[in-house]
């Protein structure tokens, strides 16, 4: 089979009377192209499809998009919706059955959330001409994850989750893994996340790829099985990111299930025109040669430095919000924060980052 994976996939308040009005060419211009000749096209939903107003309570923005923007997707191509990640909740129960509905209405089939902890853990498979391909989809505990008594996002467990890869193996040809996670802006993984995707690969996946940072990260083949560790977003046009210059550059991944083979494909968001393109030019040779630096930092061991580096570079926000917490003058707020920042693994990871222990700096 031929298989598109694609990242981020968030209406937005610039884009959303577009896809009222279904103006495919301007929301995707020539990458309408991307869909064509796929047995499986798959998006990250990033976000609810609703008229609702009533977002819930969390650091960070509640993303919505109209409930259109499904029969949009339907007429593009995409097939197949990832609903594990840190913001299909954001309107809470109503925004999730929303969105369900849409997708529902539209004819495309979706995985990554249940109705709790263990209904979200359903493998997706899709089977054609006798081959069969198995989808888990799993995020980071950041909002949306499902609760024993609460719907939610299929979460990512290093008990359950590995062992759901190792069933999804034993029944199907070929298992790729979604993760939703990693740290924002940050083109490098933590060694704990590299650790992570390696167990899975152990585990039976043939291909892993990590969506959620917004942007392009590194990939490496781990006993030649492919691993991305930043695609970027795919449709997800907000200018009022245009002070990140790494937002607007992403990839998007096809991947031949009978050859093995990975293309990578540059692709860019056009904020003067709403929409996204094939990259050309200068914008393509960058991103190519960005892709060969991040994947020789993966080759020589630097990704480490690099993921530091970023650590460091937050350094006074996390310590900000940590040093109020539970402090005579803590709001709730600040308190909140604190066990935000240790539930999310990927803030745990920097706060472990920039808080080395005695063990860590004793003499070796």
């Amino acid at each position: 089979m031929k298989i598109l994976l694609a990242g981020d996939f968030s209406p937005t308040k610039t884009t959303n009377e577009l896809f009222k009005i279904k103006d495919t060419k301007t929301l995707f211009g020539d990458t309408l192209s991307l869909f064509e000749g796929n047995d499986i096209n798959f998006v990250n939903m990033e976000g609810a499809l609703t008229e609702s107003d009533a977002g819930i309570e969390k650091f960070g923005p509640c993303l919505k998009g109209t409930p259109i923007a499904a029969e949009v997707m339907k007429e593009v191509g995409i097939n197949l919706v990832g609903l594990s990640n840190n913001h299909i909740f954001d309107y809470g129960i109503r925004g999730y059955k929303d969105t369900v509905a849409a997708l529902d209405k539209a004819g495309i089939p979706y995985t990554g959330f249940g109705k709790n902890y263990e209904d979200a853990r359903k493998n997706y498979y899709f089977e054609k001409n006798g081959e069969k391909i198995a989808f888990v989809c799993v995020c980071e505990s950041e909002y949306s994850y499902a609760l024993e008594d609460r719907m939610g996002s299929r979460l990512y467990d290093c008990y359950d989750t590995i062992a759901d890869v190792r069933e999804a193996k034993a029944n199907a040809d070929k298992v790729i893994v979604i993760y939703h996670g990693g740290k924002e802006n940050c083109r490098y993984p933590s060694p704990r996340m590299r650790k992570l995707t390696h167990a899975l690969v152990d585990a039976g996946a043939d291909l892993v790829t990590c969506q959620h940072c917004h942007c392009i990260g590194c990939t490496e083949y781990y006993k030649s099985k492919f691993i991305c560790y930043g695609q970027g977003n795919f449709h997800f046009v907000n200018p009022w990111r245009a002070e990140y210059p790494h937002w607007p550059l992403e990839i998007v991944i096809r991947y031949d299930t009978v050859t093995g083979e990975i293309e990578r494909i540059p692709v860019n968001i056009n904020a003067e025109i709403n929409g996204i393109e094939l990259s050309k030019g200068e914008t393509k040779e960058n991103i190519i040669n960005l892709m060969k630096e991040l994947d020789q930092s993966i080759i020589d061991g630097s990704y480490k430095q690099g993921y530091a580096d970023y650590c460091e570079s937050q350094r006074e926000v996390y310590h900000g919000w940590i040093g109020r917490a539970y402090s005579e003058n803590a709001t709730e707020r600040d308190n909140k924060v604190f066990g935000h920042y240790i539930d999310c693994e990927a803030h745990l990871d920097m706060l472990l980052e920039l808080n080395k222990t005695a063990n860590h700096t004793n003499e070796k």
